[in-house]
């Protein structure tokens, strides 16, 4: 698996609460196999953390008056991701640490009216991981939006979901049309964690933050 500088796990709208599926209002069409992409998804960002790359993790949040959900009723979801819905808080056992960034967004891509862009250019990110979904929304639309920033991407496939099981596997191929290199299992990941330098960016910041609390 080829990676090229410094880099940065973007986790995407990996939401729900602790609310079952079957009791959610969120009305968005999901493939199966959450159960099975979880622990992969937990395993990866624990392992991430513990190499020193920096973890991101985006929510996509709505106003309960939808004044701000555009033009996202005109295909096929109906309302979702309302602010104060428990289903709209991120998923159960995964948070944020206080040290890494919560970005929350009204449009499908990561990228759009958000201060994502600003985070990376801290981090002195090149190379973005991205898991959770949508595959064919929002994991699509922010890798897209990443592959137009210059970035090299890199969609860890079996720690994503689609809409369907036909989408996502077709998002995946648009994606890898982009960039040859994109997609990556999650194996592959854990195993470039193995030898995997730092971000040096972290580490500096670390540094500055401890010199500052013993003046």
């Amino acid at each position: 698996m080829n990676t090229v500088g410094n880099t940065v796990l973007i986790v995407v709208d990996i939401q729900g609460g602790d609310v079952e599926p079957s009791a959610a209002r969120t009305e968005i069409p999901h493939m199966d196999g959450r159960a099975e992409r979880m622990p992969r998804v937990h395993e990866l960002i624990r392992r991430t953390r513990e190499q020193g790359i920096p973890v991101v993790w985006i929510q996509e949040v709505h106003k309960p008056n939808l004044v701000d959900i555009g033009r996202e009723l005109d295909g096929s979801e109906g309302p979702h991701c309302i602010e104060g819905w428990p289903e709209t808080e991120l998923s159960q056992g995964l948070r944020p640490r206080p040290d890494e960034f919560l970005i929350r967004k009204r449009r499908y891509s990561a990228f759009f009216g958000t201060e994502l862009e600003i985070v990376l250019k801290a981090y002195r990110a090149e190379t973005l991981f991205l898991i959770g979904g949508l595959t064919d929304v929002c994991v699509h639309y922010t890798a897209v939006d990443a592959h137009q920033h210059d970035y090299r991407v890199r969609v860890v496939t079996d720690c994503v979901g689609g809409s369907s099981r036909q989408a996502h596997d077709a998002a995946l191929r648009a994606i890898h049309y982009l960039q040859r290199d994109a997609l990556v299992e999650q194996h592959e990941v854990l195993r470039w964690l193995d030898t995997a330098v730092p971000n040096p960016e972290v580490e500096r910041a670390d540094r500055t933050h401890l010199a500052g609390r013993t003046v």
